[in-house]
């Protein structure tokens, strides 16, 4: 029996609009909270490149119907492939994901993510690879995948990595919401714009002799960080969150609370109670690791940490994690292990290596790995 990757083939899922030399891709699943499907990563990837050799299109700019930009990737669907496929299958729609990202990073053409709602999971994955990046007051911004049984994914270690001291750590340890001015701050975003400037922004862009910048000056906003977000308490993150251990970060995460006791860090202390501890783990090893690795290393790195998730051969917490948030939402998973003490490096590790004893298993090449290859084989 033929797999269909998909529920449904709706072509409207992306719309595309042009304004003389700028093009728009909307992201148009806005009562699913615009969240990636098969169908979306295809339409976006062939979009990119019609726009990339047509010489008429000067600017593109990505944004979501509705009030999300994206939440994120069909975790449903994936995992609904996998029930009737086989776990391949969910990677093989995974890899689509991460070759979109790669594709965007590497756009000729220079792409401006408007990022005026939520961007979580697959849809940071999507922003953060964008040219131009910008926040505005409606924008919440989360990496929520320790929740869910998995990891940091889609080469949000590379982002996460490069931010101020370990403020990446923290938000990917702790899942936690950020907004559009925190993100400014920060690094993730690379400007702001309130929402009632956005059509004049994409006005602007639209004319031709207006360079990217120029338009972007003529409607910035410089927003003030509040004193009791996360963000302004750098010093304390540093401290706790550059620990090395998950059990290390947590103990001093506790330590601190019973001297100031500021609210993100009872919060942050919650979250990770109830995160599941492989997924903690895993995601710690994965952002240090991406602090020394290029972008295509985090990818690939990615890729592989996702294969062994839905192989479900080390771990079977992300079933549990989707069980307890999207089905029965319960928010009562059952980890397994429930311990930190009980995740040993060791354990850890073999979501880091490549298996040879499955011949479903492959790796994640993007095209100059190709073209790297033929060139190797051409000269023996």
């Amino acid at each position: 029996m033929a797999f269909r990757f998909s529920l449904d083939s709706d072509l409207n899922q992306v719309i595309l609009e042009e304004k003389q030399q700028l093009k728009k891709i909307i992201l148009n699943r806005p009562l699913q909270l615009n969240v990636l499907t098969h169908e979306m990563l295809m339409q976006i990837k062939k979009a990119l490149e019609e726009y990339e050799i047509d010489d008429a299109v000067r600017v593109l700019i990505m944004t979501g119907q509705g009030k999300v930009f994206c939440a994120g990737g069909d975790i449903a669907r994936y995992f609904l492939v996998i029930a009737e496929g086989h776990w391949s299958l969910g990677a093989m729609m995974y890899k689509k994901q991460l070759l979109l990202e790669h594709r965007i990073a590497k756009c000729k053409k220079p792409l401006v993510m408007v990022m005026n709602g939520v961007v979580m999971g697959g849809g940071a994955g999507l922003a953060m690879n964008g040219s131009f990046r910008i926040a505005t007051e409606n924008t919440v911004f989360a990496m929520p995948e320790v929740f869910l049984g998995s990891f940091v994914d889609v080469g949000i270690s590379y982002f996460f990595s490069r931010l101020s001291g370990h403020y990446g750590e923290y938000l990917g340890l702790t899942g936690a919401k950020i907004s559009g001015i925190e993100m400014l701050a920060c690094g993730l975003a690379t400007h702001f714009v309130l929402s009632k400037d956005l059509k004049s922004l994409e006005n602007e862009l639209s004319m031709n002799g207006s360079t990217i910048l120029n338009a972007l000056e003529k409607f910035l906003h410089n927003p003030n960080l509040k004193p009791n977000t996360a963000f302004a308490r750098l010093d304390i993150i540093n401290k706790c969150f550059s620990k090395k251990t998950v059990e290390d970060i947590l103990s001093s995460l506790e330590t601190e609370v019973e001297n100031c006791g500021d609210e993100w860090m009872v919060n942050a202390i919650f979250s990770m109670k109830s995160a599941s501890p492989t997924s903690l783990k895993i995601t710690l090893k994965n952002i240090r690791e991406g602090r020394y690795a290029t972008r295509e290393e985090c990818l690939k790195r990615d890729y592989t940490i996702f294969r062994h998730v839905t192989r479900r051969k080390l771990s079977r917490d992300i079933n549990e994690g989707v069980r307890s948030i999207i089905v029965d939402k319960d928010k009562r998973p059952k980890w397994n292990p429930v311990k930190l003490e009980e995740v040993t490096e060791e354990f850890v590790n073999q979501f880091f290596q490549d298996i040879d004893d499955d011949e479903d298993w492959d790796c994640l090449e993007f095209e100059n790995d190709r073209k790297i290859t033929k060139t190797k084989i051409s000269k023996l």
